[in-house]
């Protein structure tokens, strides 16, 4: 298997691109990454995060810009990605929020499934419900799978909203029994309660027209939860582009398409893991994966770590997602999420264990070395001691680093544990960190039936590449790949994303006996849903796809469904999917439970020029590596390189540090890597060099 042939894209493929300036901005919880596409070069600016987020993207774009010598006004198109849904899910900060439903279902929240958060743990909890009891209401109506029963009294709604008005819910989250399958009694109650109050209203059958009560409930819930700040906060920063003469953000989504800003202040729980779902899609649009059986992607930032799957070129999806305990039904790209970044805290447990994460420094104080008044041990301020990052790197192009601090944090967390001194602890918390996320990837790739020695492993973040190689030895991958704008590929990402809306129905119907003039019916109806949300309805792209399972089975499988429903063929899509996912297939009767939509509006990836000049090398300095002495780990003298001015062509040798304002690649002693035409570096274990 040759390295070389994981390559990067063509991104000369769409010369138009070359008319367009372009700006991609992604938030993380420590820093906030910048991506400008002027004519065939990429300018990287990395700020640190701010609350309110807005002003630090505003930070970011005017740094990028100074530096790409142009003015804000001259941007094209702007993309951005955030953290305000998930962050105000994570932290509990949303609206206040009512819920009506059908009586007799007010607990429904509350009660969720049998299953618990640990099966074996007698004192597992739930999470607490988003909208606590007193803001649950009942309303008097009843509509069957089969369609409505008893009408809903208009009147008993207006007095409901006065009820809710005398509360002060900031927030309305309707959802009544089996509105999936007829919304007569729903739509009404959710267009009086609009007329009559002054609060977003957040409907399930608008949000998630999909069988499964509690999941229904929650992601309508979810997304009234979280729909104010959504709504403050995009409406703030299309304000601020307009001031700055920029043109209005496109937001990503959970799903990995961007949206226009008022699609996504009505649909606000379409953004929650918006940042990570851009970084994949940033992998993907870098990194061909032709020769393997696709990529694993890792992001490494400040707070946390996400992991996901690329095949065939396209990021994995999924509609069953959880955030903090919280069900969320959206699509949206599958990305496992685990708290070890570079701000992770490093500490001791009650058995004396290390352990890192899932607590944070974030940006303010931030890590140790910061040099901000942070005295908690992180993972960054391991790298830092191990030598991975040296007293002069500058992170984020401008951030000056304080060594002795990350020393003094380390050597603190060396007497707590019982170990020898602050290498000693850094080395520990970098093992640690390790672990954590090897197993990680191991959920998204042994776990799902996936060997990772098949996978290319892209890595990027402002961490990712420092702990990449480590990552692959342990789980036997050949080859690591670090894209140029890889400490900010999220934001790169941006400037790659297509444009996408979802739709779905459920219509829960045996295969065999379905009316296909019936299906046909429900599609059209989710085409129109989702054209009509596209920019440019005549270049969108539709895809149709049904949810299957086999008679009895409480989960389904996602196959397409093609231009004209066919239900010999997707009987047979079926079994192929089943039998790759759970090895066997069967002769049982086959249940079509939901139909889906996507429309596409293709992007174009961004021109990507590397320019080395070919004198990198900055100087060498001393770094520690597991098992170069043969009994675990060692120091070596590493070479320090620019790796912005590596030339194409250029093989580098470990131990070797490449240095960029928004990150630094480690190159272990066993490992070399090679510069490919625009700038991406492969990274191969020496013994596999020559194979």
């Amino acid at each position: 298997m040759n390295h070389s042939n994981v390559n990067t894209r063509d991104t000369n493929a769409d010369v138009s691109m070359h008319d367009e300036t372009r700006i991609g901005v992604d938030v993380g919880g420590t820093f906030t990454d910048v991506a400008l596409a002027v004519d065939d070069s990429l300018v990287t600016a990395k700020v640190p995060s701010t609350d309110p987020q807005h002003r630090g993207v505003l930070e970011g774009v005017h740094k990028a810009c100074e530096r790409a010598g142009i003015d804000p006004g001259e941007i094209d198109d702007f993309a951005h990605a955030m953290t305000v849904s998930v962050n105000a899910l994570l932290e509990r900060d949303g609206a206040r929020t009512a819920l009506v439903t059908t009586t007799g279902f007010r607990d429904v929240l509350e009660i969720g499934r049998q299953d618990r958060p640990d099966l074996y743990d007698l004192e597992a909890e739930k999470p607490d419900p988003l909208v606590p009891r007193e803001l649950r209401f009942e309303i008097d109506e009843r509509t069957t799978a089969d369609g409505l029963e008893r009408p809903v009294d208009e009147d008993d709604v207006r007095d409901l909203a006065a009820t809710l008005r005398e509360r002060n819910v900031e927030a309305v989250a309707v959802c009544l029994l089996h509105a999936y399958a007829d919304p007569e009694n729903e739509r009404l109650v959710a267009e009086t309660l609009r007329e009559e109050l002054e609060v977003p209203v957040s409907a399930s059958h608008e949000v998630l027209a999909e069988f499964r009560e509690f999941e229904r409930t929650s992601t309508t819930t979810v997304d009234a939860y979280v729909r104010p700040a959504i709504d403050r906060y995009v409406g703030r920063l299309v304000d601020e582009a307009d001031a700055a003469g920029m043109p209005a953000p496109r937001i990503m989504q959970a799903n990995g398409g961007i949206a226009d800003p008022e699609t996504v202040r009505e649909h606000a729980v379409t953004t929650t893991l918006s940042g990570p779902a851009a970084g994949v899609v940033g992998a993907a649009a870098t990194v061909d994966d032709d020769d393997v059986a696709g990529l694993v992607t890792f992001d490494m930032g400040g707070t946390s770590s996400d992991v996901s799957l690329v095949r065939d070129g396209q990021a994995e999806r999924t509609t069953d997602a959880e955030i903090d305990g919280l069900p969320i039904r959206t699509p949206m790209v599958d990305v496992n999420t685990v708290g070890a970044g570079g701000g992770s805290i490093a500490w001791v447990d009650a058995g004396g264990a290390l352990r890192v994460g899932p607590e944070s420094a974030g940006a303010e104080p931030g890590p140790a070395c910061y040099g901000r008044g942070g005295t908690a041990p992180t993972v960054t301020d391991a790298n830092v001691v191990l030598g991975y990052i040296g007293p002069e790197t500058a992170l984020g192009g401008e951030m000056t680093l304080d060594v002795e601090a990350a020393r003094d944090a380390l050597a603190g967390l060396a007497d707590e544990a019982g170990l020898d001194g602050a290498l000693e602890a850094a080395r520990g918390v970098y093992r640690v960190a390790n672990a954590t996320m090897t197993r990680t990837i191991r959920s998204v790739t042994v776990e799902r039936g996936h060997d990772p020695r098949e996978f290319a492993l892209v890595a990027f973040g402002g961490a990712g590449p420092m702990h990449a190689a480590a990552l692959a030895d342990a789980l036997e991958v050949e080859r690591v790949v670090v894209p140029r704008p890889g400490g900010v590929l999220s934001a790169f990402g941006l400037l790659a994303a297509d444009e996408s809306y979802d739709a779905v129905r459920t219509v829960g119907v045996e295969l065999g006996t379905a009316d296909r003039d019936e299906i046909e019916t429900v599609y059209d109806d989710l085409v129109a849903d989702v054209l009509a949300d596209a920019s440019d309805p005549d270049r969108a792209r539709v895809e149709r796809a049904a949810d299957c399972r086999y008679a009895g089975q409480s989960f389904e499988l996602t196959v397409p469904a093609g231009e004209r429903f066919d239900a010999e063929t997707v009987a047979d899509r079926f079994h192929d999917a089943h039998e790759r996912a759970y090895g066997y297939a069967m002769d049982e009767t086959i249940e079509v439970v939901n139909l889906r939509a996507t429309a596409t509006v293709p992007g174009a990836d961004p021109v990507v020029r590397h320019d080395g000049t070919g004198d990198a090398h900055v100087g060498a300095r001393e770094a520690h590596f597991p098992g170069t002495d043969g009994t675990g780990s060692g120091s070596r003298e590493a070479t320090v390189y620019d790796r912005d001015r590596l030339e194409a062509g250029t093989t580098v040798s470990g131990p070797a540090i490449l240095e960029q304002a928004e990150s630094t690649t480690v190159v272990p002693p066993t490992w070399t890597g090679d510069v490919l035409a625009d700038g991406t570096l492969v990274m191969t274990r020496a013994e596999v060099t020559d194979r």
